[in-house]
């Protein structure tokens, strides 16, 4: 439950952008290195420039694992990506989320309740022991669950890896909380569809189960919001229109777009792509606009284009405010810790057994 106290102060909405930005340059350099702050790569482009690393969310928890130094880090994300880097780092150390209120809609999605329920329903029907794979886009009570139940964590970058070695054993697969991450890896590594079925954890059955086929693969019903606004039709719409034009997407947009696509890969893999590509290509991305703009702002000598620009960011992600960072900053001073995630000893632990497999596997 959010309370009153974490809820930003009317004092910080109503200042001047400048007077903000002067303020935080100047805490930062009283905070010194016993600060660090982190900013996922869809962040508001207002963020970036105090950020001192940007990047995807298990890159930015390895960064504040390596950090140190660093007394107090704030992570300008949603809290999944908070709750991690705060399992990650150590006792002396506190972890921040400018927001309380910057969640993950996908995340939220699996429930360890739902997913136990789950989890005993599936189990019954295999003969060989289910292994959960979460994403890592999700809570650290999921990944407690999954690290309990010789389960692993992957992100969008090792989910291929990862999952090849757990299929070439025979084992079957639970894959949460984004379905279309599974089903991509799945297909791309032979998985046929009709191998693979939808969970419900609302209505606690399988959906699109084909009796018949042997099943290998169980999708957890969850997706990004985001990442559901590209389209085939867009795809082919922008092709017509530019000749030559390279299409990449990230691997929670649906199947069907990615099949369409050139290319698809994690933000990180995005970026390196456009990147590494000769000047004057032309790219159409498909992944949240705050990022595909950033990256059209990096690259000038390049041609690219959101495959839709009027798609909205991701809305959690975009809570966080340079209001909310100054607030942290000030609460920080005062021995506050009104903004810091904090995860218990037990799910720390057996989360941590789920991203010890992911480093091993991975």
């Amino acid at each position: 439950m959010i309370t009153k106290e974490q809820l930003i102060p009317k004092k910080y909405l109503e200042m001047s952008e400048s007077a903000i930005k002067e303020s935080i340059f100047i805490k930062k350099e009283e905070f010194g290195d016993s600060l660090t702050i982190l900013a996922h790569h869809y962040q508001k482009d207002e963020i970036i420039p105090f950020a001192d690393a940007v990047g995807d969310s298990l890159e930015l928890a390895k960064i504040a694992q390596g950090n140190k130094k660093a007394k107090h880090i704030i992570f300008c994300g949603v809290h999944f990506m908070a709750e991690t880097a705060d399992m990650l780092t150590r006792s002396y150390q506190k972890v921040y989320l400018p927001d309380a209120l910057a969640g993950c809609s996908m995340a939220d999605m699996a429930t360890r309740r739902q997913l136990e329920i789950g989890w005993e329903k599936l189990s019954s029907q295999f003969s060989k022991p289910i292994i959960p794979i979460t994403y890592i886009n999700s809570t650290a009570e999921v990944k407690a669950f999954v690290g309990e139940h010789g389960g692993v964590i992957v992100t969008s970058s090792n989910a291929e890896t990862i999952l090849k070695r757990i299929l070439s054993q025979n084992y079957p697969v639970l894959f949460l909380p984004d379905q279309h991450l599974g089903r991509n890896t799945s297909y791309h590594l032979g998985v046929e569809l009709e191998e693979m079925a939808v969970w419900n954890p609302r209505k606690e059955q399988l959906l699109n189960y084909d009796e018949s086929a042997k099943l290998k693969v169980v999708l957890w019903q969850g997706r990004c919001c985001v990442h559901q606004q590209y389209s085939v039709k867009q795809i082919e719409e922008l092709r017509e229109k530019i000749p030559n034009l390279k299409v990449i997407v990230h691997p929670e947009c649906p199947l069907e777009v990615v099949l369409a696509s050139d290319l698809y890969g994690s933000t990180k893999k995005i970026v390196d792509e456009v990147a590494n590509s000769p000047q004057g290509t032309y790219w159409a991305i498909g992944t949240d606009n705050n990022l595909v703009n950033r990256i059209i702002h990096n690259f000038p000598n390049h041609n690219i284009i959101s495959i839709n620009s009027s798609a909205f960011s991701c809305i959690t992600m975009n809570r966080i405010h340079l209001a909310h960072l100054l607030w942290t900053l000030d609460e920080i001073q005062l021995g506050k810790d009104t903004q810091r995630i904090r995860v218990d000893p037990r799910t720390t632990t057996s989360a941590l057994k789920a991203l010890d497999r992911m480093f091993t596997f991975g």
